[in-house]
């Protein structure tokens, strides 16, 4: 009987919407305004970070494997010990200065390639650790000198789908650009159902920031899976620290989800041609019974997930290249 009754409840997240056609949508230009951008952009920037940097996913630094990558400059080293915490230090060995992200995890300890020389995480000749932390989804690394900040003991790491309850994947690209261009992309909710048609359907801007105490934007929209079928959610973008935005999911399928967009700067705060990662994770959950299925199905859903980071990042990048190049040529109009 609580099976039929189970049943008799259920209803299907998705719904048939044909939406306005591209050409026909409401302008949002006016809405889009670049001072309102501007500012929460300025709020954001001046959160304190603790000097806190993505440097990837949780699942990238993997056990007797090194995982290296240049942050604000810095070339950085990171690794598991034998209890698989997270080890991170500088990228070049402190004898001859070879690639530590080419050599070799030995029983928890990184052993160079190039004279065997070996460092378990503990300062040596030098070489000194950098503070690291592991939230389960994403790893993170403490840069004092490319943060200059008051350092803290932990990042800020936004609220999430509590742990074992969701499927997260995370996505990684690289654009010519600064994080601010990144952030700003995703402070424009705007942009959304002009320059992603198709992902997003009438998408509305309900509420806008307030400023410092109430500071976030709210958005109905409509996800397109395929054809004329759409999910419908309401959704909230948050600036919580000088490189993050994130998406939550408040109200419609998938409540609580989140998708949040880092952005790491690769070159140092001087360089001519800035380089900057974009490390996107999503953290999907759902109140279904039928989504242990999909926690279950995770491995095969995550290259699914990326895929479809990928194409709105694709778009997204260019976006943010371009206003890179706008800034730095004295041409944007903001």
């Amino acid at each position: 009987m609580a099976d039929e009754a189970d049943k008799a409840r259920w209803t299907s997240p998705l719904r048939r919407r044909r939406g306005p056609g591209w050409a026909e949508q409401t302008p949002t230009w006016r809405a889009a305004r670049p001072a309102l951008i501007a500012d929460t952009l300025k709020r954001a920037s001046a959160r304190p970070s603790g000097n806190w940097f993505v440097v990837g996913s949780s699942r990238e630094v993997r056990p007797g494997s090194p995982f290296g990558r240049t942050v604000g400059g810095v070339e950085v080293v990171l690794w598991r010990s034998r209890s698989g915490e997270l080890r991170a230090g500088p990228g070049a060995c402190p004898h001859l200065g070879a690639p530590l992200r080419d050599s070799r995890v030995m029983c928890g300890t990184l052993v160079c390639h190039w004279h065997g020389l070996a460092l378990d995480g503990s300062a040596f000749a030098g070489w000194q650790p950098y503070p690291a932390h592991d939230d389960g989804v994403l790893v993170w690394v403490r840069l004092d000198a490319a943060g200059g900040e008051e350092p803290t003991e932990r990042p800020v790491v936004p609220d999430r789908p509590a742990p074992g309850s969701g499927v997260d994947a995370v996505y990684t690209t690289v654009g010519q650009c600064e994080p601010q261009d990144v952030v700003a992309n995703r402070l424009d909710p705007w942009h959304g159902s002009w320059f992603h048609p198709y992902s997003f359907v009438d998408l509305t801007v309900v509420r806008e920031p307030r400023g410092d105490e109430d500071d976030a934007y709210e958005v109905d929209v409509s996800f397109r899976v395929a054809g004329r079928l759409v999910v419908p959610v309401r959704a909230e973008f948050t600036a919580p620290e000088p490189r993050t935005v994130v998406m939550r999911i408040t109200d419609g399928e998938g409540a609580t989800s989140v998708v949040e967009t880092h952005a790491t700067p690769l070159t140092a705060a001087d360089a001519q041609r800035p380089r900057t990662a974009v490390i996107e994770a999503v953290v999907a959950a759902s109140d279904r019974r039928g989504f242990a299925l999909a926690r279950a199905a995770a491995p095969v859903l995550r290259p699914l997930m990326r895929r479809t980071a990928g194409r709105l990042w694709r778009d997204d990048l260019a976006y943010a290249e371009r206003r890179w190049e706008l800034r730095s040529s004295g041409r944007f109009p903001g």
